[in-house]
């Protein structure tokens, strides 16, 4: 992944940010595509949908220090989504294979096959 984002909480998010990703609701519906920019409107029915949190563009003004800083954030919420998969658990495979790709996903790296 190549584009930066930030994912922030629905109540952090403002009008004009701009969605990184689409966005799905429970079912799998799209909801919004990537790209969409907010509006109030938008933020207020997301609530509605269950929706707590969003993929929003950065607007390009990180510094290495913010890179940083959301990188330990992703690493840290990954660590939390994973945290009953044990890494050495051979057995589990699929698990570590999914949360690689999404460590990789999640920090820009490109995925290694």
């Amino acid at each position: 992944m190549t584009t930066r984002y930030q994912h922030l909480a629905l109540d952090q998010v403002r009008p004009g940010m701009i969605l990184s990703d689409v966005l799905r609701d429970g079912q799998g519906a799209v909801l919004l595509a990537a790209g969409t920019v907010l509006t109030e409107n938008m933020l207020a029915r997301l609530d509605q949908h269950g929706i707590e949190s969003l993929p929003i563009l950065r607007d390009g003004a990180g510094g290495s220090e913010a890179e940083a800083t959301d990188s330990a954030a992703a690493e840290a919420r990954l660590a939390y989504l994973f945290r009953h998969n044990d890494p050495d658990n051979h057995d589990d495979w699929a698990t570590g294979l999914l949360r690689r790709y999404l460590t990789d996903y999640r920090l820009g790296r490109e995925v290694q096959s």
